[in-house]
């Protein structure tokens, strides 16, 4: 019988190794133990648990910017092909955004604010939906899936893309929009930031965006099987973490030209685009998500709802 000390044993080095790599001299990782043992290996065994060989388990993994979704999303990965050997595929639905010819055209087109990734309609959903059709066919064939590469915020070049040589027995998407529902006309109305009031007055930007999520995005996040949330406290320290989110990828492309790093300013008006959404998710993922973890202030991890057995 597989315990969870057992696998704690067995994935120890693996994930501190990882947890490692993450770490800057200001930020460290606290409760490093804790947050194995208590929260995302029993989450793994739960995966585990749904995950079926015929077909992939798609899970989404949500939460605002910032929560910590692609460091939860890869030790979870390594948990699940290190202790159980399930093949595991996890992507960004960062990596499916438009390329910035793209993103230019629509915002020429539709809206100035479209050539800011991020919000639902700066994503190809037409690739996504390939992707899901493409895992789940009987026969499986190689599949190539985008990387995006927010220091220059365009797409990496398709030799650098993801290869899906075999069929995935879990697949992760995670991101800051994953699972977000549409909002009723009435909802929108009222602009809730600065952005919203001096350059979405007419309410273009935001009609868009809504009825992406009402219809395309909708039928991509219906073909989710389960979904994951991170909860933070409030916005303003999403914007926080995502400063230092900022300061990490500025620390590890230093060598890089032409570099898109934003400044605390940059990062402040930047999330004003997110901001509706995700204080929307704040309100009412917690009513819909499988598995809502509840993070504190300092980042950590401090408990854990399962509406889903």
């Amino acid at each position: 019988m597989k315990s969870a000390e057992d696998c704690y044993k067995k994935v120890k080095t693996f994930c501190l190794k990882f947890i490692l790599s993450q770490e800057t001299k200001e930020n460290k990782f606290k409760n490093k133990d804790k947050m194995l043992k208590k929260f995302l290996i029993p989450l793994c065994f739960w995966i585990k648990s749904k995950a079926d060989k015929k077909k992939p388990f798609i899970l989404g993994l949500s939460g605002g910017q910032g929560t910590g979704k692609t460091t939860v999303t890869t030790i979870v990965t390594i948990i699940l092909t290190k202790y159980f050997n399930l093949k595991v595929f996890k992507i960004s639905i960062d990596d499916f955004y438009k390329t910035r010819k793209e993103r230019s055209a629509l915002s020429k087109k539709t809206h100035p604010l479209l050539m800011t990734r991020g919000v639902p309609g700066t994503h190809d959903t037409k690739i996504i939906s390939k992707f899901f059709k493409g895992v789940k066919k009987n026969k499986f064939k190689k599949i190539s899936v985008p990387k995006f590469d927010k220091s220059v915020d365009n797409r990496f070049s398709k030799n650098k893309w993801y290869k899906v040589i075999s069929k995935p027995d879990v697949i992760i998407l995670e991101g800051w929009c994953v699972g977000a529902r549409a909002q009723s006309i009435s909802q929108i109305k009222k602009p809730i930031n600065s952005l919203e009031k001096t350059k979405d007055h007419d309410l273009k930007w935001r009609k868009f965006v809504n009825l992406k999520l009402q219809n395309e995005y909708k039928r991509i996040f219906s073909q989710l099987n389960s979904l994951i949330y991170l909860k933070a406290e409030n916005f303003k320290i999403l914007q926080q973490w995502r400063i230092t989110q900022e300061k990490k990828l500025s620390l590890n492309s230093k060598k890089k030209k032409n570099l898109k790093i934003m400044s605390k300013g940059d990062v402040i008006n930047f999330m004003q685009t997110y901001q509706r959404i995700t204080q929307n998710m704040f309100k009412d993922a917690p009513k819909y998500a499988s598995i809502i973890f509840k993070l504190d202030s300092k980042h950590q991890i401090n408990s854990v709802t399962y509406k889903e057995k």
